[in-house]
């Protein structure tokens, strides 16, 4: 019963958030694909509503595969989401390594909302090491620069090319939509898990 409580409670949070989002707000949206007709994709998200986003002509869509730490090396460019510090070192919750044509992408460091005081930097990896058991990891992105510490239960995911055809029905996905004046939601991305990978972000 508490479950089910805390679940509409989910699905009416999002549907307010939804609603409310300012035009022209980024609304991230995670969940899985419903269906996808023409230009239109609806998702069925993870509090259970089902959100519609109309695609560019042009969208691109990105796979997310599995990736293991020892893929993280210096000069790669990565996004990390972090949740808390620990010895002024962020706290990674997954890392996504972008090719190098997608270098620069969200390059910085910003607050996040998959959790509380979470964060999410795109960065240049300076440099890696081993500190015990775990990893930390030097980034620089223009402007600043931080340390992430890498515990063994991170999720690590590459980015790799994909194409509409992985939007098949129970796929998962992460889109940064576009809010507009009329309410209606919009992208020219979607990131999809590939191989039984779901998007970490």
């Amino acid at each position: 019963m508490k479950q089910w409580i805390a679940g509409l409670m989910l699905s009416g949070f999002l549907a307010c958030a939804l609603a409310q989002a300012p035009a022209g707000e980024v609304v991230r949206i995670r969940g899985t694909v419903q269906s996808l007709e023409g230009n239109v994709l609806t998702v069925r998200t993870r509090a259970g509503d089902a959100a519609r986003v109309r695609l560019a002509d042009n969208a691109v869509v990105m796979g997310l595969a599995k990736a293991s730490i020892a893929d993280v090396t210096s000069g790669k460019f990565v996004g990390t989401t972090t949740i808390g510090e620990r010895d002024g070192a962020l706290i990674a919750h997954e890392i996504h390594i972008f090719p190098e044509n997608m270098r620069g992408t969200g390059e910085g460091h910003r607050d996040w909302d998959l959790r509380p005081n979470s964060k999410m930097t795109n960065a240049n990896v300076a440099d890696i090491r081993s500190v015990g058991k775990d990893r930390v990891m030097s980034v620089t992105y223009k402007g600043g620069e931080k340390k992430v510490l890498i515990p063994d239960n991170a999720v690590v995911v590459a980015y790799e090319p994909a194409d509409r055809s992985e939007l098949k029905p129970g796929a998962p996905v992460f889109v940064n939509a576009q809010k507009g004046a009329d309410g209606a939601l919009a992208a020219s991305r979607v990131n999809v898990g590939l191989r039984g990978q779901i998007p970490p972000m």
